[in-house]
């Protein structure tokens, strides 16, 4: 093996006049400024999130001296200490972890440290999956009175997160552990790995190797165990993690990883550093500290499923009126702090019979139903007023809940539509009169340039009118139904359905088999 590198950044020189380097967490970020027009955002279910994703082509990759001359810059003339880019790479690490595999099903983490740089990114990122929900564990083999690792050691311990030994170990990983992180050597290590290490890796190895039953999923921090940095797994012999976590930006060996999961960690690097080295990077979605990169995983539609892990949901639970039911629901959605609570997949149908579904916001919800706006011409506006019967479907994926509601439709009176208008952001009013909703049109710029008269037109904040046509509908329902997902497919399902009693409108309480 030519070198060894784990996963996590590390800027250690290969010159021993940089003593200061070969001591730190070589670990370099892109900034998501150089984002290129052939970026693309792309959106992926299999891990739950959205990520953006660059082409596996489109993107800088580093040599090892570029690697080097990186980080002697950021640690250099750019101020960046030790502790802080490796306090930045253990998160990244951890952070990309958790984007793919969930705590509640891959909590048991091993991270096996090194005795430099790579090693204390991945102390960082122990400390991090900690604080994430998970339960780690560290292999720690060769320690280090450096105050800096020492702190890091200290961290952990206070956390009481258990220290391994090599000896304690068990002989099958995967039995006690869902992920080991390889945090072993950085991409400045050359030669053989000397005991303990070399049998590590060779655990690893053989780890991927195995079949007959669930095995440990394998983590590698920007360069995988004994990988050549630029030429990769030369002899086909070296570690072939699950997943990669390139730091500042992939290096060549990169280009050979095949592994469904590769994921760029850190978003510091200064403009100064992007345009010595022409960084091409792609740009972080939101607040996130790492950002999906290269191919998109090959996945099995059929094999996708969650197994619900939700309280039961019985019938002496619910509340008697199903509007109060659902409101009860829909608290509990805004204290979870779930994005859009109010989104709801509205399904109509004309004359033809032909189903129609789009998502809308619920803008209002009392004993006379569900209310929401829209353009009184779009095509869900023609079809119910052919057809004045939807129905409503709220999914709150982090409970595992949806609730079905259907009805018949009316629209909303003139004043009440007119009141709720006045009530929206003045871009969203002029939008409502820009949007002939359904229509053709021919391209984005027309939008954008009646966008901007009207915007002129109204910037003495005058009153914007509402269009004749734009306005609510209200859906009075005459069945909902509440489903809450549970382990083995055997979910809960709760109808209600209305009936009279002594001439009193009641509904009636059903459990559907799932």
């Amino acid at each position: 093996m030519t070198c060894l590198y784990l996963n996590q950044t590390h800027s250690l020189t290969l010159t021993h006049k940089n003593t200061l380097l070969r001591n730190s967490p070589l670990f370099l970020h892109p900034l998501s400024v150089l984002l290129k027009p052939q970026f693309r955002a792309l959106s992926t279910n299999f891990t739950g999130t959205q990520q953006a994703m660059a082409s596996f082509d489109s993107f800088s990759y580093l040599t090892q001296r570029e690697a080097v001359e990186v980080d002697e810059s950021l640690m250099g003339p750019l101020g960046f200490s030790v502790d802080q880019l490796m306090e930045l790479a253990g998160l990244s690490v951890a952070t990309s972890i958790a984007e793919v595999y969930k705590p509640s099903d891959y909590s048991r983490v091993l991270t096996i440290c090194g005795p430099g740089n790579n090693g204390g990114d991945g102390l960082v990122a122990a400390r991090h999956l900690h604080h994430f929900g998970y339960m780690p564990l560290v292999c720690y083999p060769k320690r280090t009175q450096n105050p800096l690792y020492a702190g890091l050691v200290t961290q952990l311990e206070a956390l009481s997160i258990p220290f391994l030994s090599v000896e304690d170990l068990p002989s099958d990983l995967s039995n006690d552990f869902d992920i080991v992180v390889d945090a072993m050597f950085g991409f400045s290590f050359h030669g053989s790995p000397r005991p303990p290490f070399d049998g590590l890796v060779r655990r690893l190895v053989s780890l991927h190797n195995q079949i007959g039953h669930k095995r440990s999923v394998i983590i590698s921090i920007d360069i995988p165990s004994g990988w050549h940095v630029e030429e990769g797994d030369v002899d086909d012999t070296g570690i072939k993690p699950d997943m990669l976590v390139s730091l500042t930006a992939p290096k060549l060996c990169a280009k050979k990883f095949i592994g469904p999961h590769h994921f760029l960690g850190g978003r510091f690097v200064p403009p100064a550093i992007a345009e010595k080295y022409k960084l091409v990077l792609p740009p972080y979605p939101g607040t996130s500290m790492c950002v999906r990169i290269g191919k998109p995983p090959q996945v099995d539609i059929s094999s996708l499923r969650e197994n619900y892990i939700s309280p039961e949901f019985h019938e002496e639970q619910v509340e008697a009126d199903p509007i109060n039911q659902f409101r009860k629901w829909f608290d509990d959605a805004l204290a979870a702090g779930l994005k859009e609570p109010n989104a709801m997949a509205l399904s109509t149908a004309g004359k033809d019979g032909k189903p129609s579904s789009r998502m809308v916001l619920l803008k209002g919800v009392d004993k006379d139903g569900f209310v929401w706006y829209t353009n009184y011409e779009s095509q869900k506006a023609r079809g119910l007023s052919e057809n004045p019967h939807a129905s409503l479907l709220f999914y709150w994926d982090g409970l595992n809940r949806q609730v079905r509601v259907e009805g018949s439709v009316q629209k909303v009176s003139d004043d009440e539509s007119e009141q709720y208008f006045h009530s929206r952001p003045r871009g969203s009013q002029i939008g409502a009169i820009v949007s002939k909703q359904s229509s053709v049109v021919p391209g984005r710029h027309v939008l954008h340039q009646e966008y901007k008269e009207l915007e002129q037109k109204y910037a003495d904040e005058s009153l914007i009118p509402k269009p004749k046509n734009w306005g609510g509908y209200r859906l009075t329902p005459n069945a909902f139904e509440f489903w809450q997902g549970q382990k083995s497919r055997l979910h809960d399902r709760l109808r209600y359905s209305p009936h009279e009693v002594n001439g009193q409108r009641l509904w009636k309480v059903e459990r559907l088999a799932p």
